[in-house]
């Protein structure tokens, strides 16, 4: 009996945990926050982090982007220009007809 008890319990554990790490991973739209090229970034960024955002995610989609002043004196701009680098890596997309060698 205890056993069974014992059982059911480990079972019942297992589902929940299971079911509660099933969150998604982009906030809705209706929650506010910041969005740049389909990637939410999160909320409450001063203007000059969201710059920063913007010139790291086109400089990641392969055209680079960056104030260097702004980089050099900016705690802001340069932490946003390394987080949108970062998330917008895989939108890279490389034209496979220009990288062929004749």
């Amino acid at each position: 009996m205890f056993i069974r008890k014992t059982i059911t319990g480990l079972l019942l554990s297992s589902v929940f945990i299971f079911l509660s790490g099933c969150t998604p991973s982009k906030a809705p739209e209706s929650k506010g926050g910041y969005y740049y090229s389909g990637l939410y970034f999160g909320k409450n960024f001063p203007e000059t982090f969201q710059r920063g955002i913007r010139d790291g995610c086109t400089t990641a989609k392969g055209d680079y982007k960056k104030s260097h002043i702004r980089f050099n004196y900016d705690k802001d701009y340069e932490d946003g220009w390394f987080l949108g680098r970062n998330r917008c890596k895989h939108l890279l997309v490389v034209d496979e007809e220009e990288e062929e060698w004749s």
